[in-house]
């Protein structure tokens, strides 16, 4: 080498390029905060699944999945997670065949729910159970009615709280239920109403093909994804954090349950994924640090492309052919428009 070397490097780094942000949402014709002022619910209780084998679907969500038994009855078992105050967010019942028995939300008060009743009624949406006293764990009050694709919704209050406690660091556990996606045959039908009659704001669009809506601070407490048929598209869960969430990954896949899809990160919501195939099909996620919303009106809703630099920000998640399969495999939901017997 010839000449002198310089004592000094004067070159700037190169700035950072973050992917562009996709373009907004159309604007709806209600402000997001004008829904939420209005909005008689607060949050998502809990799902309630009918399966064929009772026995096999508490081994895999008791001993495998990190939830636990907190009472059952005949041929039904509610289970907890151990850091939600809800008395449960799964509900396993023994069926002839898989299907969706409840998606339960947590009411406002009991005015709240009496003024939905009423609203939905006189809307002509069909009533399962009018307001009044529960029998299922933790009590409370509430009312039941089948959304328009025919699914067995349930706004509840005054619900009692189970004894939980915070999470240990490396507990790899579900920390509460974070989110419920279903499959509709006509998106914006079904969206409608959501925010109709629930007061669901619009938080985000991946392509036009699925809608997240949220009722409370979390980004998404329901999507409402475009399919061929009404089923049950995934539930999922939240963990601690992310070594909690990369820890229970890990578990799956010790025990054999390899991912449909994952680990990855989500750019709507911001979360990280792994689906995982539970004994009867239903898709099952473990997320974590899912995007808060807490300015309704200054958040902007966008339409998120559907490419893979989007859908899995860290490109770790591998392609989507098993969940697709998955997908492809189900059929309609049998439990539309049937209310489960408990």
């Amino acid at each position: 080498m010839s000449g002198s070397v310089p004592t000094s490097i004067d070159v700037e780094p190169p700035p950072f390029q973050p992917r562009p942000m996709p373009p907004p949402a159309p604007a709806g014709q209600i402000r997001a905060s004008e829904l939420a002022a209005r909005s008689p619910i607060a949050g998502l209780r809990h799902v309630g699944l009918g399966v064929p084998d009772l026995r096999q679907a508490c081994a895999f969500y008791e001993g495998v999945w990190g939830l636990y038994r907190v009472a059952d009855d005949r041929d039904v078992v509610f289970l907890g997670s151990v850091g939600s105050p809800e008395p449960y967010i799964v509900r396993l019942r023994q069926a002839h065949a898989k299907r969706v028995d409840i998606i339960a939300f947590a009411g406002r008060s009991r005015a709240a729910v009496d003024a939905l009743a009423a609203d939905l009624a006189v809307s002509g949406v069909r009533l399962v159970r009018e307001p009044g006293e529960q029998d299922t764990p933790g009590g409370g009050y509430g009312v039941r009615f089948f959304d328009l694709d025919g699914r067995l919704i349930e706004v509840s209050v005054d619900v009692r709280a189970k004894p939980f406690r915070s999470l240990e660091a490396g507990e790899s556990v579900p920390q509460k239920l974070s989110h419920v996606v279903v499959n509709s045959t006509d998106i914006a039908a079904t969206m409608a109403f959501y925010e109709r009659f629930l007061g669901f704001r619009l938080s985000d669009w991946l392509t036009n093909r699925m809608a997240f809506l949220r009722c409370s601070t979390d980004h998404h407490s329901l999507a409402i994804a475009q399919r061929t048929r009404v089923s049950l598209n995934h539930v999922s869960f939240e963990m601690r954090g992310i070594d909690e969430y990369l820890r229970g990954t890990g578990r799956l896949i010790r025990h054999g349950h390899a991912p449909a899809w994952g680990p990855g990160r989500h750019s709507a919501g911001d979360n990280t994924f792994s689906y995982f195939a539970d004994p009867h099909g239903n898709v099952v996620e473990y997320t974590t640090e899912l995007e808060k919303i807490v300015d309704e009106d200054a958040w902007t809703p966008r339409v998120w492309p559907g490419t893979p630099d989007y859908y899995d920000q860290w490109g770790t998640a591998g392609g989507l052919e098993d969940l697709y399969a998955l997908d492809s495999q189900s059929e309609a939901d049998s439990g539309l428009w049937t209310p489960a017997p408990i």
